[in-house]
């Protein structure tokens, strides 16, 4: 309790021990400032004690959210990112590109008149030969006029794929199927590697295989045939392929798209092949050209070349915005391929003999995704 008697006058004699109290009472707020304001109030009482805490209150509780903004706590919520245009399935897409990548030769095995190769990345193409679509573009080889060719990719793809169906919907095959790449990790090749090869487990099978694989897991129905075509014999591989291709039709007439995959051949004139490279998630990938054949009222007889250039440019306009740098422009020429056969048939050559055939098994994942948002309506 209280007294009631009245506090002492302090006299001038007692200012030395004053002066030690007050630094004493400086010494404890540099080290305690807290706990010397309430000590404080509640010993000289120029604030009520109930007061100087509640003030102590409020400063905490202002303090508290630059402090978690500094250092966030690692329960609290993360604001999710903006939704992607990509579909569900194809965000859930997990399978690892790990699963398929093979071991690489080093450089003991190097031989001494290894060849060299040139990695290189091709850009989109601009001026007058070149039609934008979308992230990427298309390089015209026709006659057909560039604002006849914007005005086409700009209408809907000529079919629809049916998500999760028991029945086919994309048939993966290969016309220069024992076209390979090199197996070295360096930038050499030993003469005859990056060439061709009956071997399926490196050959244009293997990156089939991923791209079915790929679109499979998305829910896409995919057949992938494995027939060497170009084998025993190069001459007539286009032949054989047709009948293949037919026989695939013909049993299963729910498959919408035909899908020929190839690999590139870039060579300078003195021998070194071109790696066509890019960088996708870290990962080194070889980039991608797809091929579109267009009627040229003579030879080569494609009355549905228009509608297979909606779905080239619905392929390159999602491949090129999921992927930026992966793809080179999509070549419109006057070339033949068998792509009358379907309005979804296309050729797409994945890399180059420069490239080795980890970098071309993942661009096959990379092109198979960019596919199945361009089916599935996320392009």
């Amino acid at each position: 309790m209280r007294s009631k008697a009245p506090l002492p006058i302090r006299e001038q004699g007692h200012l030395l021990p004053f002066a030690e109290a007050t630094a004493l009472f400086a010494a404890l707020c540099i080290f305690a400032r807290s706990a010397v304001l309430v000590l404080a109030a509640l010993i000289t009482a120029p604030v009520p004690a109930v007061q100087t805490i509640v003030w102590l209150g409020q400063q905490a509780a202002q303090e508290e959210p630059a402090a978690s903004e500094l250092v966030p706590d690692s329960d609290s919520e993360v604001e999710p990112p903006a939704s992607s245009a990509l579909p569900e399935v194809v965000q859930a897409l997990t399978g690892s590109i790990e699963d398929y990548l093979v071991p690489l030769l080093g450089e003991d095995a190097r031989p001494a008149d290894a060849g060299t190769i040139i990695e290189k990345n091709y850009p989109q193409g601009s001026g007058e030969k070149y039609i934008s679509c979308g992230a990427g573009s298309i390089k015209n080889n026709t006659r057909q006029s560039a604002a006849d060719i914007a005005a086409e990719i700009e209408n809907p793809l000529p079919f629809a794929i049916e998500p999760n169906s028991p029945d086919p919907q994309v048939l993966v095959m290969h016309t220069h199927a024992t076209e390979d790449y090199r197996l070295s990790a360096g930038l050499w090749f030993s003469p005859g590697d990056g060439a061709r090869s009956t071997d399926r487990s490196i050959n244009m099978c293997a990156v089939g295989r991923v791209v079915a694989d790929t679109l499979n897991a998305a829910g896409i129905n995919t057949l992938h045939d494995e027939t060497l075509n170009d084998y025993p014999s190069y001459t007539g591989s286009y032949a054989n392929s047709r009948a293949v291709v037919q026989q695939y039709l013909q049993q299963y007439p729910s498959i919408k798209v035909v899908l020929d995959v190839h690999r590139d051949a870039i060579e300078s004139e003195s021998g070194s092949r071109y790696a066509p490279v890019c960088t996708v998630e870290g990962r080194q990938a070889a980039q991608v050209m797809i091929i579109c054949g267009c009627d040229n009222g003579t030879t080569v007889q494609l009355p549905g070349w228009r509608q297979n250039l909606r779905f080239a440019a619905a392929w390159e306009r999602s491949m090129e915005e999921m992927y930026p740098g992966f793809t080179r422009p999509v070549l419109f020429s006057y070339r033949f391929y068998n792509q009358d056969l379907t309005t979804g048939s296309l050729l797409i050559e994945i890399g180059g003999h420069g490239n080795n055939l980890n970098e071309a098994l993942y661009a096959g994942q990379l092109a198979a995704k960019g596919l199945a948002a361009a089916l599935l309506g996320g392009a």
